[in-house]
């Protein structure tokens, strides 16, 4: 089954999630009524696809306490992740977190296998001493007296936790290679399905390497973009190099580049949103009757 389990106040409890490791003591309970040997623990602000069986089968196979999931960043920029430095086996010898500048280029993705009893002593341990984060409280305190291995995986791997890193591998899924990965290769990734019309487009209607959801209506022109589901594009648009969420609605005449549209926008007609030294996020509430 799937358990999920939101942040809550209670009389006991007067904190929201203050970390991964406070996350996991809130809810600490289910892991103690759990009768399964090991956990994995996994981000939820990346896009990857991983088999959790290979990984847990290197974790039994080297004896370690703890495995975390690593991989390579392709541009270099550390700065947001935990850098890893491991020996000739593999074993973690150092872990910067979010270093300002650094040598190495092998980052945690936030994926951790670790025994269940193990992981109850030391969540509990956290908890005797007010400590809430599972990097700098479980990971760099227990670097040396605990076996931490690294099992590195070299499958794409996209962080979307900012803005640019949502953007990018949005921008990413244009390429045929990566829509090749995800949804051609076994395992197979599957979108979730409504029950909407299949995308339509109307005379006059310009596409071009985009991905366009179902329900959406297309008048103008959408080149290098991403359209979610029930997005109404209006006479003589023009999208490029931008993500549109769902359910927008796009007034006649409207031009958009390198932007991401929030969900449920209405845009006025006659308007012009342009990311000009970046991305922009484009967020309008406008009633559609007054268009």
């Amino acid at each position: 089954g799937l358990y999920v389990f939101t942040p809550s106040i209670t009389s006991d409890n007067g904190f929201w999630y203050r970390g991964t490791a406070d996350a996991i003591a809130q809810n600490i309970g289910f892991l103690k009524k759990s009768h399964e040997p090991y956990v994995v623990i996994a981000s939820s602000n990346a896009v990857y696809k991983l088999d959790y069986n290979k990984v847990l089968e290197y974790h039994i196979e080297k004896n370690a306490d703890i495995t975390i999931v690593t991989t390579d960043l392709p541009d270099g920029k550390v700065s947001n992740y935990g850098v890893v430095t491991t020996n000739d086996d593999g074993r973690i010898v150092k872990f910067e977190e979010k270093p300002i500048e650094s040598d190495g280029t092998l980052i945690s993705t936030g994926v951790y296998v670790i025994r269940r009893r193990l992981l109850i002593q030391l969540i509990e341990q956290c908890m005797e001493e007010d400590r809430y984060d599972i990097v700098s409280d479980i990971i760099q305190r227990n670097k040396n007296n605990r076996k931490i291995y690294s099992y590195k995986t070299t499958d794409y791997w996209r962080n979307i936790s900012t803005v640019d890193g949502y953007y990018n591998t949005n921008m990413d899924f244009l390429k045929p290679e990566v829509r090749n990965y995800f949804f051609k290769q076994l395992p197979s990734i599957y979108s979730k399905v409504t029950d909407l019309p299949p995308a339509k487009y109307n005379p006059g209607a310009v596409v071009k390497n985009s991905l366009v959801a179902s329900g959406s209506i297309i008048n103008g022109t959408v080149e290098n973009s991403v359209l979610f589901k029930k997005v109404f594009v209006g006479n003589n648009c023009v999208i490029k190099n931008s993500i549109i969420l769902n359910d927008v609605y796009l007034g006649d005449n409207t031009y958009i580049e390198n932007c991401i549209v929030e969900s449920r926008d209405t845009i006025r007609a006659n308007t012009r949103h342009v990311g000009e030294d970046g991305v922009k996020v484009v967020i309008e509430k406008n009633e559609r009757y007054a268009l």
